[in-house]
């Protein structure tokens, strides 16, 4: 059950559309780039976790229309609790690359293949996460994404974290 592979991306919820399957979200995201398809997109996915009894994972994923704002969905995912903060540091990132690698292969399968994707990380300069930035960045890049960290990681740090809570 605590493996990265074995929850299921068939559920999101988008504040838009309410919850959508993997292939309602996706179509949504085409469509979105369909409506405007002269500007410019970035494919945006960030993963956050929160600390209770268990530990919810929130992934989200934003198709952000440069300068002119974009659309969001997520999905969460509770595990067992996991109080070891680098472990589920990494395990958000993997969780990350996870969904970018199964959207990936669908966006190159429907001809938007120069889409660029970005893994938002949430880790910064600051605090207890600032010993690993440097292995989850190369984490990242090594598996073909641009990687960023705080303050330009709005997609872990404030869009997964703001339905984490």
């Amino acid at each position: 059950m605590d493996q990265p592979g074995s929850h299921n991306f068939q559920e999101f919820i988008s504040p838009t559309s309410g919850v959508l399957s993997f292939d309602e979200m996706f179509a949504v995201v085409v469509e979105y780039i369909n409506q405007s398809p002269d500007q410019i997109y970035n494919l945006i996915i960030g993963t956050d976790s929160f600390l209770n009894s268990e530990t919810l994972f929130v992934s989200a994923v934003i198709i952000h229309r440069v300068g002119h704002g974009g659309r969001y969905f997520y999905k969460k995912n509770p595990r067992r609790k996991m109080d070891n903060l680098k472990q589920r540091i990494f395990f958000e990132a993997t969780m990350s690359l996870e969904l970018a690698s199964i959207i990936k292969t669908r966006l190159d399968d429907n001809g938007f293949r120069k889409l660029p994707v970005e893994i938002h990380l949430d880790v910064g300069d600051k605090g207890e996460t600032r010993e690993i930035i440097r292995e989850l960045v190369g984490m990242v890049t090594g598996s073909g994404y641009a990687a960023r960290t705080k303050p330009d990681s709005f997609g872990a740090s404030k869009v997964a974290d703001r339905h984490s809570k």
